[in-house]
């Protein structure tokens, strides 16, 4: 299964809604208990969003570096398959995020479960590809 941006930005905040779900995800990812993937793209992403919202960039390298260490995440560098696999979903499924795109074509390509825990539903458009809802995650 493939971690999201939503899931990390919510570890990352003080303070958010999906911050109990991303917890007990990532908790049981560092027990053992089950292997996440995750684009190195969210990177990127996590960037900007941060910036967004006012996150302090030591914060969020502090915590990013963090989860790099946990050995049942497994962080998926960007190959051309999936820049192409991306900016094909991006033409064939409206999807407007170029992030949306790079985390739907590395589950596809790379999770071989093919699902992805996330709160965003642009990803159920996408014929082959699972999405969980990090509030029914119950694995």
């Amino acid at each position: 299964m493939l971690i999201e941006t939503d899931i990390i930005v919510a570890h990352i905040k003080d303070d958010d809604w999906l911050k109990p779900y991303a917890k007990r995800i990532l908790s049981k990812a560092e027990h053992g208990e089950l292997e996440l993937y995750a684009s190195r793209e969210l990177i990127h992403e996590i960037y900007y969003v941060a910036r967004n919202l006012g996150i302090e960039l030591n914060k969020v390298l502090e915590k990013v570096v963090a989860l790099t260490r946990i050995e049942n995440i497994i962080w998926v560098p960007t190959t051309l398959d999936i820049d192409l696999t991306a900016l094909t979903l991006m033409v064939e499924y409206n999807i407007s995020s170029i992030f949306d795109a790079y985390h739907a074509a590395t589950a596809l390509l790379y999770d071989p479960d093919r699902t992805i825990i996330s709160t965003d539903r642009v990803y159920d458009r996408i014929p082959g590809l699972h999405r969980i809802d990090p509030r029914h995650f119950n694995s």
